[in-house]
């Protein structure tokens, strides 16, 4: 546990496989709120990128539990953080809201799409939101590698919108689609041998 002990300095494993999103990126999900909340940065800050992430396990057994996508996570005070696994967006009268990364790892993904709501021409604004603003949302989004951009149905029982996909939420998913083919590096196929 020392680091006095760490010989070689950090340790980077490389996954090399790529798979498709883990969503139901065309029809949307459901959540459910935890009642496990999100670890304080007073306790052990999410920005930095660990392997502590019990509260998030926990979390994602609710969501299971439950039969849901994923799990909200509160903060300590009862404001959204983001899901188990994910960064999360809501869309209200136009403009687009999300959490302050406080209780949260802030992701590549969701500055990406900060960016491409920006670049949309949406009103992008970043502060507390309480969970009765998702559940009255008119859409609901999350974000992260493994789902980039997820719309969501259905939090907590509740219909998000009209329980379909929204406008902004397939704006954006397009131009992250676009994005996302225009830049990085090509997924090999197993067709190579």
């Amino acid at each position: 546990m020392s680091p006095a002990f760490n010989r070689y300095g950090c340790t980077l494993i490389v996954l090399p496989e790529w798979k498709p999103p883990v969503y139901d990126n065309e029809s949307g999900i459901e959540l459910v709120t935890a009642s496990t909340r999100r670890n304080s940065p007073n306790n052990l800050d999410s920005k930095i990128h660990h392997n502590n992430l019990l509260n998030n396990i926990l979390a994602k057994v609710e969501g299971n539990n439950a039969n849901a996508g994923d799990a909200i996570m509160l903060d300590k005070d009862g404001y959204v953080s983001e899901t188990n696994a994910t960064n999360i967006f809501l869309v209200k009268k136009g403009r687009v809201l999300t959490p302050h990364a406080d209780y949260c790892l802030p992701g590549i993904t969701r500055a990406t799409v900060m960016e491409l709501v920006e670049k949309e021409n949406f009103v992008l604004v970043e502060r507390r939101i309480s969970l009765s603003e998702f559940h009255t949302a008119d859409e609901v989004w999350t974000t992260g590698t493994m789902g980039e951009l997820s719309p969501v149905v259905k939090i907590d029982g509740r219909v998000i919108g009209d329980g379909k996909v929204g406008p902004v939420t397939r704006r954006l998913q397009n131009a992250y689609k676009l994005l996302t083919e225009d830049s990085g590096v090509p997924i090999p196929t197993n067709s190579q041998k």
